[in-house]
């Protein structure tokens, strides 16, 4: 096993192609499939699962995967320290619900730990994709939320993907709307109140079950609903419509300004947020800096506990 070898896992599993890491790596992708199965024999597990769609981490790899990093991490800092070489670039990935306290941490983030060159990625996407992209190693971590409704469902895949859901906070379930609404001069709103005015939720796809909405009480009806793919929209359409969805009531006036704000609802639904992660994979140094800033962003101190799939 050679740190050469150990790059080369890492690259593949940041591009999710070997034909991409290749490019990357300057070596043609016979040679890089070559190294990579070399590397599998020797060490006798299957880090990737080759398949007509494409390349994906086995559980075994996401495992090696964790340790490669901290073994890579450790060699550039002996490197940058004795042999004065150029630091390689950064690289972490993070997808998450369309929540304002998810892109605070990562701008504390960049803030902190960005060095000349650097490849992170924010993913603002859809429930499913979340999972998926945490269990593929596309991203190292998740944020998403589970309640009394969807937590059968969403703790199901979380077990079947190997991941481990840490809490981050337990919120009362809020509006978000317009300061200019009617509604945002009241200490409590009902759903009644809330009738005639447009219901704003994100689109889920493919995945467009109940369970998978980001916006609990999903299964209600409504006289007027619109379907939204971003959150500067759906943002937009609060203010422009006097539209509202519910979320959190964490809500970040850095970033989005002074014009959205958060109302309790009348309802005794808990959101309960987290962040995902592989059970085997230790995090990186970024993945771990951008645990500690989601805590800062929504007012949190100390390491909560990994929790197990179901608990909720």
């Amino acid at each position: 096993m050679t740190l050469q070898q150990l790059r080369y896992v890492i690259e593949v599993a940041n591009r999710g192609s070997m034909n991409e890491a290749a490019k990357r790596l300057f070596i043609s992708q016979p040679s890089l499939s070559i190294a990579i199965r070399e590397l599998e024999q020797s060490i006798g597990i299957t880090i990737f699962e080759r398949s007509n769609k494409g390349i994906l981490l086995s559980k075994a790899g996401a495992e090696f995967l964790g340790y490669a990093r901290q073994v890579i991490e450790q060699a550039e800092l002996l490197e940058n320290r004795y042999l004065n070489a150029k630091p390689s670039p950064q690289h972490f990935s993070v997808s998450t619900h369309h929540y304002a306290f998810a892109v605070n941490a990562f701008v504390k983030l960049v803030d902190r730990y960005g060095q000349e060159e650097y490849e992170l990625a924010l993913m603002e996407t859809k429930t499913h994709e979340i999972i998926e992209h945490v269990r593929t190693q596309r991203s190292e971590i998740g944020i998403l939320y589970v309640n009394e409704f969807n937590s059968k469902v969403i703790n199901r895949l979380l077990r079947d993907a190997n991941l481990t859901f840490t809490s981050l906070f337990k919120a009362k379930a809020h509006i978000f709307i317009s300061i200019h609404n009617p509604l945002a001069r009241q200490s409590i709103v009902t759903l009644d109140e809330l009738q005639d005015y447009p219901y704003l939720y994100f689109e889920q796809g493919e995945y467009n079950s109940f369970h998978f909405a980001e916006e609990i009480l999903s299964t209600l009806s409504r006289k007027k609903s619109i379907r939204v793919n971003d959150r500067a929209t759906l943002f937009n359409l609060l203010i422009g419509l006097n539209g509202y969805t519910i979320s959190t009531g964490v809500v970040s006036s850095d970033l989005n300004g002074d014009e959205i704000k958060a109302v309790p609802l009348a309802s005794d639904e808990i959101i309960h947020v987290g962040w995902i992660a592989h059970r085997n994979a230790a995090l990186s140094k970024l993945a771990q800096a951008y645990v500690e800033a989601l805590h800062e962003a929504v007012g949190l101190s100390g390491n909560q506990e990994a929790e197990e799939p179901g608990e909720l």
